[in-house]
């Protein structure tokens, strides 16, 4: 079974809300055993043009795993504090 990724790209726009975001993202993280390999931190960019902003990546154990907590009630919490907090984008890849 292959393991999976979420790659999240975060603009934050009002840093005091998104404290809450993190709390319940945190929380829906535990409850699905996720396993955080980055969460914000120095970035540098190598080639190309992204200019990321706060970069997260999550491994989780499938794809399946990956859904289930993106579309956990715990997750949907996390995703309602967010709106007018920061921006997001969003991806699942799968890994090795």
């Amino acid at each position: 079974m292959s393991s999976a990724y979420i790659i999240a790209n975060v603009r934050v726009t009002n840093p005091l809300q998104y404290e809450e975001y993190k709390k319940l993202s945190s929380a829906a993280m535990l409850a699905h055993g996720a396993q955080v390999c980055v969460r914000g931190g120095a970035t540098e960019v190598l080639e190309g043009d992204w200019k990321p902003d706060r970069v997260v990546v999550l491994k989780f154990p499938s794809m399946e795993k990956a859904r289930a907590y993106y579309h956990s009630a715990e997750y949907g919490k996390a995703r309602k504090a967010r709106t007018g907090a920061a921006v997001m984008s969003m991806i699942v890849a799968e890994g090795i």
